[in-house]
């Protein structure tokens, strides 16, 4: 699995003219899942996230997690970030895992954050959505496991 983790102030994630989910403090997290990911990969990375490290302390090091703080997490899928552009113009996306398999991680990636105590919203997976992100910092982290 692949995550791009985005520290925010707020989010939210439009599908045509609804808005299907929206956060204020946390991190947005893009998630894609790869071919021989499994339960145990998505509960390792939400470990991750829900434990990094990336809010400052009163004197400004990056020593709190999204626990710490209180904050939200947005959950969106995103299947490009297995994309392939070695070769070529285009992209190859057959590193993606097919949605069947990749839409259950995505839930049971989402679920183990919940589990962790987190609000967590959520994209619809498969849709075309617009996704609104006021990265606080920046702050950026690509995670795989």
């Amino acid at each position: 699995m692949r995550a791009v983790v985005q520290r925010v102030t707020e989010a939210s994630v439009s599908v045509g003219s609804e808005t299907v989910g929206q956060i204020g403090r946390g991190l947005v997290v893009l998630v894609g899942v790869g071919h021989g990911d499994d339960e145990a990969r998505a509960k390792q990375l939400a470990d991750k996230i829900a434990n990094l490290r990336i809010f400052p302390d009163e004197a400004g090091k990056f020593n709190h997690s999204v626990l710490d703080i209180g904050g939200q997490v947005l959950v969106v899928s995103q299947f490009t970030l297995l994309a392939d552009a070695r070769r070529g113009r285009r992209p190859s996306f057959t590193g993606a895992a097919p949605p069947e398999v990749a839409e259950p991680l995505v839930e049971c990636f989402a679920d183990h954050l919940r589990r962790a105590g987190l609000l967590v919203a959520t994209g619809r997976f498969g849709q075309s959505m617009l996704v609104r992100i006021y990265n606080d910092g920046p702050v950026t982290i690509i995670l795989d496991v």
